[in-house]
């Protein structure tokens, strides 16, 4: 049990390390990762002043969400191109504390459909790398068509977009929560209120005031239950994934050329970039350094 206890601390200072260095490659996003840094752990203090919990919760996962880039780099072995990494971090930063705690979504009607098409852009350039990180060959990057590469990361986006409105439905169904937000309409469509109880759909218009146990909700509407909102967002997922695949197959069709995509696709570090095999050597030399020493100042001791 203790081998492994001093295997398991062992590798996490080595990963804590490597993490710092590639934290610090790039000196645009280490800026823009310390300068979020602090404006979380400031907005994490005051609510903790305001004993507002839920919020200091909120902090403590951001800080934590905004290491993960630098963390998939290092233990997948990937480069992040330093534009696709500031966006990750920005919109990390403008979905959590911006939207959630200052309330950005409330203040701002536009803002949840914003960062929803740039995650529908970015799941795509994600879906894209894909074909080059799981490709081994170094002497051709891209083997399949640009056609099939596009569509299938066009449907990776659209696939992440749909999973997350699945865990939009199931925290609001658990906790009771209100992730997928709701929309005051003034008409309604359904079947079940036809009289005659026939697969007809009975409408309602000009919808002006809804009482519900005889309390008025003075929405000026009827309340619909987070259905327009999901597919608000699939459809603006939908517009940033094909944003995207338009660009990547412009990309591959003229075999790599293009400042655009290449500026948001991952691809495979290099051996010099590649930090936990760095520190690695670096505590391996370090340590065969520290037992020359010692076996030094032995034979010394010997010969005294």
């Amino acid at each position: 049990m203790k081998t492994n206890d001093k295997k398991r601390r062992r590798y996490f200072r080595k990963l804590k390390l490597a993490i710092q260095m590639e934290l610090r490659e790039h000196r645009s996003s280490f800026l823009v990762y310390a300068s979020l840094r602090l404006l979380v752990i400031a907005t994490m203090i005051l609510q903790i002043f305001n004993r507002n919990y839920e919020n200091v919760f909120l902090c403590a996962l951001t800080l934590l969400l905004l290491i993960v880039p630098s963390l998939i780099q290092v233990t997948m072995k990937v480069e992040i191109p330093t534009t696709l990494e500031i966006i990750i971090l920005v919109f990390i930063f403008a979905a959590e504390i911006l939207g959630e705690i200052q309330e950005f979504y409330m203040v701002f009607p536009f803002w949840d459909t914003l960062l929803h098409t740039l995650n529908g852009f970015l799941a795509a350039a994600i879906g894209f790398s894909l074909v080059d990180l799981l490709n081994r060959s170094k002497q051709e990057v891209f083997h399949l068509s640009p056609v099939f590469v596009s569509v299938v990361s066009f449907c990776f986006s659209m696939t992440i977009g749909v999973l997350w409105e699945f865990f939009e439905c199931l925290v609001d169904l658990t906790f009771g929560l209100d992730m997928q937000k709701d929309t005051v309409v003034h008409a309604i469509h359904s079947v079940m209120l036809d009289p005659q109880g026939h697969n007809v759909p009975h409408t309602i218009t000009n919808i002006t005031e809804v009482s519900v146990n005889g309390i008025d909700l003075n929405l000026g509407g009827y309340l619909d239950i987070g259905l327009l909102d999901t597919m608000n967002d699939l459809f603006v997922n939908f517009i940033g994934a094909l944003v995207f695949c338009t660009f990547g197959y412009f990309y591959l069709k003229h075999r790599g050329k293009g400042n655009i995509v290449r500026n948001l696709v991952p691809r495979r570090k290099e051996q010099e970039q590649d930090f936990l095999r760095i520190v690695e050597e670096e505590m391996k030399a370090d340590q065969d350094q520290k037992k020359n020493k010692s076996k030094k100042e032995n034979e010394n001791k010997r010969e005294e």
